[in-house]
């Protein structure tokens, strides 16, 4: 009887954790942590089409995309802006230049330490950046869209004829 009461506990433990993440009806909850800069892909990568890896310029060398050094920001905008509003956020990013200090954005995208992802085999092999990251050429602000679970990679993998092998991902 006790081991029956455990095993709905735990059960119970599964479904609560699972609808905190998943919500009701299970629908992946954007997940969305406020940045130290409002930056906007939607203006960036939306309305002036900047691709992905001028900023990330690792992910078709390294197993990390990488994010931009305050330096390859402050490339574009050295220059004031006539939007004032606008030249408000500028002034956040070139007081980061001015003390040299990085930007410590909060990582949206997280994998767990035993997943080995190479974002430059998936770069390389032409998935484009959306299948993982959602319309981000669309996001005022960056939200995980996807689950990036084992069961949504491995999906994938077998729907593109990828590796299955658990050393793939697990090293």
């Amino acid at each position: 009887m006790k081991g029956a009461i455990r095993g709905l506990v735990g059960l119970a433990g599964v479904v609560a954790l699972g609808a905190a993440f998943w919500g009701i009806g299970g629908r992946l909850r954007p997940y969305a942590p406020q940045q130290p800069i409002a930056f906007s892909h939607e203006t960036h990568a939306g309305k002036l089409g900047i691709d992905c890896q001028y900023c990330h310029v690792y992910a078709d060398k390294s197993p990390h995309a990488g994010v931009p050094p305050v330096m390859r920001c402050v490339g574009c905008h050295r220059f004031p802006l006539p939007d004032s509003a606008k030249q408000k956020k500028v002034d956040v990013l070139l007081a980061y230049w001015n003390e040299q200090k990085p930007i410590e954005w909060i990582k949206v995208h997280d994998l767990p330490d035993h997943v080995y992802f190479s974002h430059k085999r998936h770069v390389r092999a032409g998935i484009a950046c959306q299948t993982c990251h959602g319309p981000v050429e669309t996001m005022k602000v960056v939200e995980k869209r996807a689950p990036l679970t084992m069961g949504w990679c491995v999906s994938c993998h077998r729907k593109n004829e990828a590796p299955l092998e658990c050393w793939t991902c697990h090293k």
